[in-house]
């Protein structure tokens, strides 16, 4: 299961506006009530860096990533040391890039890692930061920064603060080269260090699902739920890598059926992905 970093990075952002109205802003956008948020913050006279930078996270949220960036880059004209708003401006470059035409694209995925650097840089345990670095790392070509070598390098890094996430940064290298056992081996080591961790659970779980080993996969599922069953990450993920292999369709029905009544957090993902895949199940 990937990093969830967005309360994370909500934190770290180091906000400083406290007005009723801001507080109230931050209390919406983190029960998901995103254009709510937004009506209480676009009126504040006297904006400061944290009003800038909650503004940004509820247009990402929303998909509006032009808007987003435009906040994001206010934010971080007036606070350009704070690493919870590099990486914040970083993810919204990210998502352009992906969404951008060929010719803008380059740019900002380049803007992207530059912004990913900056903030490890400010803040090296910063671990959605460095989550997304190491991603980038390993995704994007050479000629935009990109490389296994770098994310070795960065993988060492991480592992020297939490021994279970380097050895999580290992597995997704030796899964790009293509060597699953060793890739395999690497998972394990992460959920020996960190057996609580329901996350680690899920990481086999979702490889397993990846190399149609569905027994196992069954198994890890199986041992999440038990450890955190109204988690709303597992009900999703877990119906979503149903639908994906196109087996236990019902099951999966049920299982996004109690994620959309759950209460959610920015780190979940949107209602909206759990209709459109009841939609495409027929449900």
């Amino acid at each position: 299961m990937r990093r969830s970093c967005v309360s994370i990075l909500l934190l770290s952002a180091v906000l400083t506006a406290k007005s009723p109205d801001w507080e109230r802003a931050r209390e919406l956008y983190q029960s998901t009530e995103y254009r709510e948020s937004l009506g209480m913050l676009l009126p504040i006279l006297q904006k400061d860096a944290g009003t800038f930078g909650l503004i940004g996270q509820n247009y990402f949220m929303m998909g509006d990533y032009k808007k987003a960036t435009e906040a994001l880059e206010k934010a971080v004209a007036m606070e350009p040391n704070n690493a919870g708003f590099a990486h914040w401006l970083g993810r919204t470059y990210g998502r352009r890039a992906e969404l951008g035409s060929p010719f803008t694209a380059p740019s900002y995925a380049t803007k992207a890692r530059q912004m990913f650097e900056k903030s490890v840089a400010l803040d090296p345990s910063n671990k959605g930061a460095l989550g997304d670095l190491l991603d980038f790392y390993l995704e994007a070509p050479g000629l935009l920064g990109g490389g296994v070598h770098k994310a070795e390098e960065l993988a060492v890094h991480i592992a020297r603060t939490d021994p279970a996430e380097g050895h999580y940064a290992l597995a997704l290298i030796e899964e790009k080269r293509k060597e699953y056992n060793a890739a395999e081996k690497q998972l394990r080591l992460a959920w020996e260090l960190a057996p609580s961790q329901v996350g680690r659970v899920m990481d086999l779980a979702m490889f397993f699902a990846r190399r149609d080993r569905f027994n196992e996969c069954e198994a890890m599922f199986d041992q999440a739920a038990s450890m955190a069953p109204n988690n709303p990450k597992i009900l999703f993920e877990r119906a979503n890598t149903y639908i994906k292999e196109q087996r236990n369709l019902d099951q999966a029905k049920q299982l996004l059926q109690r994620y959309i009544r759950a209460p959610l957090t920015p780190d979940d993902p949107p209602r909206e992905r759990a209709e459109t895949l009841l939609k495409k199940i027929g449900a």
